[in-house]
């Protein structure tokens, strides 16, 4: 295997959504080139749907304390901004989904029941786990289903690039969720799309959360190999 291969590799084998952050700042002069590099992701007839909003420090702390104020408001929108999950779960996604949320809060030494230990969880995550880097990414609501799948490539590439330059990250859909407090605090028009937020740094390796390595099906398990 050439360098480069292992390279790529192990960037993409490592990457794990990590859930607690060093304060290390990470310079914006990095920040801008691995948004270039992710930029390289294909899109259909080139038509590069993504936008991404860097949340500097003033913006981040009015948004962080909107969101937090919104977390016990019950004047807070029930519907999300984008139906992420099915309405209901099946086999086999229902016993992995369970798994990693029992793994994780067992890491957390969150029980079952235990409402302040998942609030605080939640509110760990509306901060972008302290990641020094926080991001915002859109896209325009009139696109469609070949456009979302670009804006994945994307933000994979996001967290690749990240991860070849020794960062961690993690991607964060519960932003859809309050997505009229991030639409308000960040000025984001109404014909866009609050897709997600991403947190970028070092992770913090005593952090309970970041022992979790969630579990991969095997290839055999996921393809049918055709003559």
């Amino acid at each position: 295997m050439s360098d480069a291969a292992e390279a790529v590799e192990r960037a993409i084998a490592s990457r794990r959504a990590v859930r607690a952050f060093l304060p290390d700042p990470v310079e914006p002069k990095l920040v801008r080139r691995i948004l270039a590099v992710a930029a390289q992701a294909p899109s259909g007839t080139n038509m590069q749907p993504w936008k991404v909003r860097v949340i500097g420090p003033d913006s981040r702390a009015r948004l962080e304390a909107a969101l937090l104020a919104a977390l016990d408001s019950p004047d807070l929108p029930a519907a999300e901004e984008y139906r992420y999950y099915p309405e209901s779960f099946r086999e086999p996604y229902l016993s992995r989904r369970r798994k990693v949320g029992w793994d994780l809060y067992g890491l957390l030494g969150v029980k079952k029941g235990d409402v302040a230990g998942m609030r605080r969880q939640t509110a760990a995550n509306l901060r972008f786990f302290d990641a020094p880097v926080a991001l915002m990414v859109t896209i325009d609501r009139d696109l469609e289903i070949g456009s979302w799948l670009d804006l994945g490539m994307f933000v994979q590439n996001i967290l690749i690039a990240a991860q070849g330059h020794g960062l961690n990250s993690c991607p964060q859909a519960i932003f859809a969720r309050f997505h009229p407090v991030v639409r308000r605090e960040l000025a984001i028009p109404e014909n866009e799309v609050v897709v997600c937020g991403i947190a970028i740094g070092k992770v913090d390796p005593d952090a309970p959360a970041n022992a979790l390595v969630p579990e991969r099906e095997p290839v055999e398990a996921f393809t049918t190999w055709l003559a």
